[in-house]
């Protein structure tokens, strides 16, 4: 028995605590915001955040996120309410197929968090280890740059 603490909130999971963090949250918490995309931590398709960084959760076991904060996408925002990032990906149309998104939201989120006004270059090094094989970077680009912009200019 494992306790996840995602999104704020405790779940007591009879888990193998080496089941990738993804697995619990998709088949035992029904978040399935994160996807499974190579299991290699080669896409960053499974992106979440924890204690307020961006990790693979196909990578780490689950019993290594106990008594750690789980962000999921779903943490960030409701499709009736999304979040400011979230907006800003809808109103910058940074989706294609949609894959990848959640990632992306939760690799930019990290670096909203953590640093007031990163430079153009900070925002492309930051996102390089998540993949979006339709292309939508330049977009995904003006998201997180339309959230920053709207966070200084309110």
């Amino acid at each position: 028995m494992i306790t996840l603490n995602v999104n704020g909130t405790d779940h007591s999971l009879d888990i193998d605590p080496d089941m990738p963090l993804l697995y619990a949250l998709r088949n035992y918490l029904q978040l399935n915001g994160a996807k499974y995309g190579c299991g290699l931590g080669q896409c960053g398709a499974c992106t979440v955040m924890v204690e307020g960084k961006p990790v693979f959760s196909c990578l780490l076991p689950s019993g290594a996120a106990t008594g750690r904060a789980v962000k999921t996408v779903e943490g960030l925002g409701s499709a009736d309410k999304p979040g400011p990032l979230q907006q800003a990906f809808i109103d910058n149309q940074a989706a294609q197929c949609g894959y990848c998104i959640a990632g992306m939201i939760m690799r930019a989120q990290a670096l909203i968090d953590t640093v007031a006004a990163p430079t153009d270059e900070q925002i492309r090094t930051h996102m390089a280890p998540n993949l979006c094989r339709c292309g939508t970077h330049l977009r995904i680009f003006a998201a997180i740059k339309a959230t920053l912009a709207a966070r200084v200019n309110p």
